[in-house]
């Protein structure tokens, strides 16, 4: 017996170092992954050689600029086609499924073909995040060392949860939401043997991260108010309303997606048909183009006019959905939390000009808009309400994060049977765990 427990702490142990490993890798990727979309962006917008930081919405290619997009499709379709269909999509649901139905083993092409596909996909002007190609790749290097190592597929789950949560650590700086975010995403259980070594590979990467880039709020803003009985009232009424933003916007993705699986042409062009349309939504409102972190801040720091945030919500919208439905290689938490905070900002903004008496404050509207649609979209609920406040360093904020992120959960949960990270692969015809558990015990 004691024989028996001793090994088992023992494999705990050597599972908290491959973590840690994975950690130091992903961490080290994810910085290889945003370098990568700042190459590609200058090559394909300004014709210039460099990593500096830039925006595609600062380009002067005129009406060529609708070209660029197309062409990143191109790349990315033909990746795809001749590299590994895998890359194509969100990240997230694909990892799910190698969980689900692979033993936790994806093919070790996906390290390098995702963040390599993605770079260029947002960097050709694609309205994707980093996080959603990091965090797929992360778990690629997690596989691939369990695949290396002689561990069992449970084992090999835990490691590549633990380069999904490094990899998100080291984008946002957001360890504990990235630590739950792997328990209700790709674990599906709370239990200390799992939960542990994710737990300390964040924390090496939250380490690491300081050493690559600024330790500051990802997101920032000024300090929300408290709020009063009123205003509180008000925010839940509107965590109902995000909830059902949350329906509209998973439906529609999936509806494009059918869409485009009725084109009579191979998938492989799929992504340029994509990088078309957001290359035309780009001449319209060059501010969906590309990651877009910048127009979060500015509804969660109230910014913005009215106007300025319906056209990226709009916008937004529009070029990411088509883009993600066409199949190139994206996420969706960014385009999420730039919808969530523009609309927060827009029903906050009105809501305090023409009500003022339901002391509603517009920044507070922001943050909770960003993650209540995050969490009524990917069902992710725990995870949402702590990005937002590691994200922003605004705790004040919990109560009605809490609060509103709970109520669009329920009613997602209880209109629309899957989540956006679970409806592709639901319709393979894998089962997806809805309820966690816990306990020691394995």
């Amino acid at each position: 017996m004691y024989s028996n427990e001793l090994k088992q702490r023992r494999r705990i142990l050597l599972i908290c170092v491959l973590s840690c490993l994975v950690a130091i890798a992903s961490v080290l990727v994810a910085k290889l992954l945003l370098l990568g979309i700042a190459l590609f962006t200058n090559l394909f917008y300004f014709q210039t050689f460099s990593v500096a930081e830039s925006n595609p919405a600062d380009n002067t290619l005129g009406a060529w600029a609708v070209v660029v997009p197309v062409i990143g499709g191109l790349i990315v379709g033909a990746m795809a086609r001749f590299g590994s269909a895998s890359i194509r999509g969100h990240g997230i649901p694909e990892a799910m499924e190698n969980i689900l139905q692979k033993e936790s083993r994806i093919p070790r092409r996906i390290t390098f073909l995702k963040p390599l596909s993605s770079a260029i996909a947002i960097g050709s002007g694609g309205p994707f995040g980093a996080e959603g190609p990091i965090i797929a790749t992360g778990g690629a290097l997690g596989s691939w060392l369990g695949q290396i190592v002689p561990v069992s597929a449970y084992e090999r789950k835990i490691i590549l949860a633990s380069g999904a949560a490094a990899g998100m650590t080291a984008i946002f700086g957001t360890p504990l939401s990235a630590v739950l975010l792997a328990i209700e995403l790709l674990l599906f259980e709370y239990r200390p043997k799992s939960f542990v070594p994710v737990a300390l590979a964040t924390a090496v990467a939250a380490t690491l991260r300081s050493a690559f880039m600024h330790t500051e709020a990802f997101f920032t803003m000024p300090p929300i108010q408290v709020p009063d009985m009123t205003g509180l009232l008000t925010y839940l009424v509107f965590g109902a309303v995000m909830g059902l933003l949350a329906v509209v916007v998973t439906k529609s993705i999936y509806w494009v997606e059918d869409h485009f699986e009725k084109i009579p042409l191979h998938w492989l062009w799929w992504p340029a048909l994509g990088g078309l349309a957001v290359g035309i939504i780009g001449l319209i409102e060059p501010r969906s183009l590309g990651v877009g972190y910048g127009n979060i801040s500015l509804s969660l720091a109230g910014s913005l006019t009215v106007g300025a945030a319906v056209s990226i919500f709009v916008w937004k919208f529009l070029a990411w959905a088509i883009a993600l439905g066409s199949g190139t290689s994206g996420g969706t938490l960014a385009p999420l939390l730039t919808l969530g905070a523009a609309f927060g900002f827009i029903i906050g903004t009105l809501l305090a000009r023409f009500v003022p008496e339901l002391h509603t404050d517009v920044n507070t509207m922001a943050l909770i808009g960003m993650a209540a649609l995050f969490a009524g979209s990917s069902r992710a609920l725990l995870a949402s309400v702590l990005f937002a406040l590691e994200g922003t360093k605004q705790p004040v904020g919990l109560v009605p994060l809490l609060g509103c992120c709970c109520i669009a959960y329920l009613i997602s949960t209880v209109i629309m049977k899957n989540s956006i990270m679970t409806e592709k692969i639901a319709r393979r015809g894998l089962k997806v765990p809805h309820e966690y558990y816990g306990g020691s015990h394995s």
